[in-house]
């Protein structure tokens, strides 16, 4: 059986619960044996970080979500801070910018993903980004952060132009891509996973959100992961075997562990 890394998703007690062991071992039975939990709020980054403490294969991010910087409670930067100061989570994240929800006004989240930049710069650890309707704001700041100094990010859930996604790379970001690859109605963004090399190319379920074919409307979990992965190497014409492997090596790589 083929390993496969699930690069994004989010398996917090609120959206799992009881349910967690099950989904893990699913996951594992489909070949799944890596997961980056990724966190949205001190809270559940907290719990990202105990959850991959407890269980191998596991890795952990921790940030505050763009949608949620405006209901940021007072100190949980400070414990976002803590927690990737302290070596429990292997990246910074997801930040990012969001121009299509209006939850959060636009210099708050400014404001966030520079902090988050930042940090990630200062403990040289990944930088897991969101962006929705804002890639060329994205984009512009990424340039503006590695102008700083080095720094490693992944796009996560890409669905950008093939001109985006070669600007991104020139900035050295991975390209994430989840189950939206797999719509029917995406061909285009097929298209362009085909311009990316292999092995700046990530695989996630972004899970619980974005089920893929042929389980759309459904609650996603890391063993689906697998139905993207497929459709990709098939869309780019390469052995699944062949795709599973460096993508799963490239998130090994991006997402090594903590300082």
């Amino acid at each position: 059986m083929s390993h496969l890394f699930d690069s994004h998703c989010h398996l917090d007690p609120m959206r799992f619960g009881a349910e967690l062991p099950d989904v893990l071992a699913r996951a594992r039975a489909a070949g799944v044996t890596g997961m980056t939990v990724i966190g949205t709020r001190a809270a559940d980054s907290e719990a990202a970080a105990d959850l991959a403490a407890r269980e191998p294969g596991i890795v952990a991010a921790a940030g505050i979500h763009p949608n949620d910087v405006a209901e940021a409670e007072p100190g949980e930067w400070d414990r976002i801070v803590r927690l990737a100061e302290s070596g429990r989570v292997a990246a910074i994240g997801e930040t990012g910018l969001d121009w299509y929800r209006t939850t959060a006004p636009p210099d708050l989240q400014r404001d966030s993903f520079d902090r988050h930049l930042r940090l990630a710069q200062q403990l040289a650890l990944p930088v897991v980004i969101h962006t929705r309707e804002s890639i060329r704001d994205v984009l512009d700041m990424l340039r503006e952060a590695v102008a700083r100094g080095p720094l490693a990010a992944v796009l996560h859930a890409f669905t950008g132009t093939a001109a985006e996604a070669a600007e991104a790379l020139d900035l050295g970001c991975h390209l994430g891509f989840a189950g939206m690859v797999t719509f029917r109605s995406s061909a285009a963004l097929r298209e362009v996973a085909k311009t990316v090399p292999l092995e700046r190319l990530l695989v996630e379920t972004d899970s619980p959100f974005l089920s893929p074919e042929p389980l759309r409307g459904k609650r996603n979990e890391p063993a689906n992961v697998v139905h993207t992965a497929r459709c990709l190497a098939l869309a780019r014409g390469e052995p699944f075997e062949q795709f599973a492997a460096v993508t799963t090596a490239n998130a090994r790589r991006v997402f090594g562990g903590g300082r």
